[in-house]
């Protein structure tokens, strides 16, 4: 007896390694805070069912399918991985043009909720890490910082703060004038079409939380009741923050002044310079030593157990 044959119908795409992954489906329902989405979980389970899953969040405009190569190298090191999109990226839907407008409170206070009880649900005896890329740090450390109890840790990389005056003096004009510039388009549009002074296209609403704390150095998202700024302070979260030498995104100055704001935390610097055994030290290159670095994570996690 013939079987089926398992080649691809003449120009049928094959998937690709990402859309191959295993898939976990995250809904949000309509609130309040939020209209109706959806996300798609990657995953990539680890043979021992307890071993901590690391979720990555990607940075503005970033899909998470450029973080492919970090979260196979965590799994290669007996860790679970995940990622995820933002809303309105990637495989999230509705997709930006479609989606109603939202900013950092929606991302906080319904995305991440929904999306960590999935995880919990698919890995119910891991203890579940956040590691965050730029704006993807900083929803870690805000979430984290608002529900201690539902994260074991987090790890920011290449995150600082957009505060003007956190970058060196001869920074100062250029970081307040584009970071407004993108403020004021993004209200006035509802939608940061992208472009040279940052990125890709983002929904308004996130980029005119972001333009505010470039201005004001705090985290006040729009509509939100939460403090974050005084949670962050007394957040007692295990976190590692990782900065590199050649990122003119997120200097070194800048993720210190972030560090510092966590009083409370149980905290681990790395600032990784020529002859760290990282060549890549770009605020997107990095993620070609993706090999090195999840095997570093991967140890910090379990110094932790």
């Amino acid at each position: 007896m013939s079987t089926p044959s398992q080649t691809p119908v003449s120009g049928e795409k094959r998937p690709s390694e990402f859309s191959a992954l295993e898939a976990v489906s995250v809904t949000v329902p309509k609130s309040d805070v939020s209209e109706a989405v959806s996300f798609v979980l990657r995953v990539l389970p680890a043979a021992d069912p307890t071993a901590p899953v690391l979720l990555v969040l990607p940075a503005i405009a970033m899909k998470a399918k450029f973080y492919l190569p970090l979260a196979k190298s965590l799994h290669a090191a007996g860790l679970s991985a995940a990622t995820v999109d933002l809303r309105a990226q990637g495989e999230s839907t509705p997709p930006l043009g479609e989606a109603a407008n939202h900013g950092y409170r929606q991302l906080l206070e319904a995305d991440l909720p929904a999306i960590l009880d999935a995880l919990r649900e698919r890995f119910p005896e891991a203890p579940i890490y956040l590691v965050g890329h730029s704006l993807g740090g900083q929803l870690s450390l805000l979430y984290g910082a608002a529900h201690p109890d539902r994260l074991a840790g987090v790890i920011t990389i290449a995150t600082g703060v957009v505060f003007w005056r956190a970058f060196e003096l001869k920074r100062w004009a250029s970081v307040l004038y584009g970071s407004q510039y993108v403020g004021v388009v993004s209200r006035l549009r509802g939608i940061w079409p992208g472009g040279k002074v940052m990125g890709g296209p983002m929904a308004g609403g996130v980029m005119a939380d972001w333009s505010w704390h470039a201005l004001t150095g705090r985290y006040q998202p729009a509509g939100s009741q939460l403090n974050y700024d005084r949670l962050l302070g007394v957040s007692p979260l295990r976190t590692l923050m990782v900065s590199f030498e050649s990122d003119p995104l997120g200097p070194k100055s800048t993720v210190d002044h972030l560090a510092r704001r966590l009083k409370r935390a149980e905290l681990t610097r790395w600032h990784l310079e020529p002859g760290s055994g990282i060549e890549n030290l770009d605020h997107f290159a990095w993620i070609k030593d993706s090999p090195a670095l999840g095997a570093r994570f991967a140890e910090w996690v379990r110094d932790s157990r």
